[in-house]
């Protein structure tokens, strides 16, 4: 029997699209209905250095990694760390107060140690999953005319979300203009038919939903990370800078993730390397040995997300331990669309519209949706 994820909650053409962008483009939309092993450390940190709203250093535990090593996965030893961005740019970031918004107040947040993928779950290991289970994607589904009564028959197709460079260059507040919905589009076909992960073995995979993902790493034997852990695995020992690495975008003129150059829309000049998707360690690891924290594709977390999240917590008064997200979605936005928490931003990022490539930034995805710019990686606990 073939396994198969869950069909999607609403209409597969126009609800696909409209309910995946809030994510990273909020500041320039209309609203619609639809991060080398650190070495382990104690910091000693005065009281005063732990108030609300503000970061302060991160305690690393103590703990050595306990073995053997998981294949392809790094230890995070945990520890406590201030969580959330401040959004404070460095000249080259558009940093609009609604990029952050969600990623306020600066809160305290402990997390025990666990194992992390030291990259993003690739196309070659997703195709070992399904060859094993027989899975099937939900962007690899047929709709059905008693799921979606009011789509026309031409609009129950099975594909996904791909993003189309525009032929010149475009108002930012119609993203309509470079999303389209490309029948047979899929894992295996990220762009649509005519495309193909033949020689990007290497590649992280997309056009994964959330279900995708989860059930991927059940039968890797492992989960999706906390919105939490991933946070604290994606500063690699580093507190209130505004990149996994530091806070300068481009180090001595290197490029740290890979990211969107060139006038979007229309062109990724890819100076970077790469006009498009990466292959996983294209780009140097952080603190903890993880790659591509930052750009390439977006990363699923386990979290429900809500925009008022870290404001609970930080009400709360007492660090937060091991937080599993909010018990029950929601986004203003789109009130009725069930998301979850994404991070890292992707390949489209860029200082001319997205720029939650910033460490502490929040992303967000509608559960049954998928693009050619979502993927994940995985983690183990102990």
């Amino acid at each position: 029997m073939r396994a198969a994820g869950p069909r999607r909650a609403a209409d597969p053409l126009r609800n696909t699209i409209e309910t995946i962008y809030s994510r990273e483009h909020s500041e320039n939309m209309k609203p619609i209905s639809g991060i080398f092993a650190l070495l382990a450390v104690v910091l000693t940190v005065n009281a005063a250095d732990l108030s609300p709203g503000s970061f302060s250093p991160t305690i690393v535990n103590s703990s050595t990694s306990p073995g053997p090593v998981p294949e392809g996965m790094v230890w995070i030893p945990g520890g406590e760390f201030s969580m959330g961005s401040e959004g404070k740019c460095d000249g080259k970031s558009c940093c609009s107060p609604t990029t952050v918004a969600d990623a306020l107040p600066i809160h305290r947040v402990y997390v025990d140690g666990f194992w992390m993928d030291a990259t993003d779950v690739t196309n070659a290991e997703f195709e070992k999953f399904v060859k094993a289970t027989g899975y099937i994607t939900i962007a690899e589904l047929v709709p059905t005319k008693e799921e979606f009564p009011t789509a026309p028959p031409e609009n129950l197709v099975a594909g996904s979300v791909v993003f189309t460079p525009t032929s010149g260059p475009v108002s930012l507040d119609d993203h309509y203009q470079w999303w389209s919905y490309v029948k047979e589009a899929n894992w295996r076909h990220p762009a649509g038919p005519q495309s193909s992960i033949k020689g990007h073995e290497n590649d992280p995979v997309v056009q994964v939903a959330y279900a995708d993902a989860a059930a991927y790493a059940k039968w890797a034997g492992k989960r999706l990370p906390t919105e939490a852990e991933w946070e604290f695995a994606a500063r690699g020992g580093l507190s209130g800078k505004l990149y996994a690495w530091g806070d300068e975008f481009k180090p001595g003129g290197k490029f740290m993730a890979n990211t969107y150059q060139g006038q979007f829309p229309v062109k990724d000049t890819g100076e970077d390397g790469f006009a498009g998707i990466a292959p996983v360690k294209s780009f140097p690891p952080n603190g903890y040995g993880l790659y591509d924290m930052a750009g390439n594709v977006w990363q699923w977390c386990s979290d429900w997300y809500r925009s008022d999240y870290f404001k609970q917590l930080a009400e709360d008064g007492n660090v937060a331990r091991n937080p599993q997200g909010p018990e029950m979605p929601f986004d203003p936005t789109e009130p009725t669309e069930k998301k979850r928490v994404q991070k890292g931003g992707s390949f489209l990022c860029t200082d001319q519209y997205c720029t939650r490539y910033m460490v502490g930034t929040r992303g967000k995805g509608e559960v049954n949706s998928a693009t050619n710019h979502i993927g994940f990686r995985c983690v183990q606990g102990l």
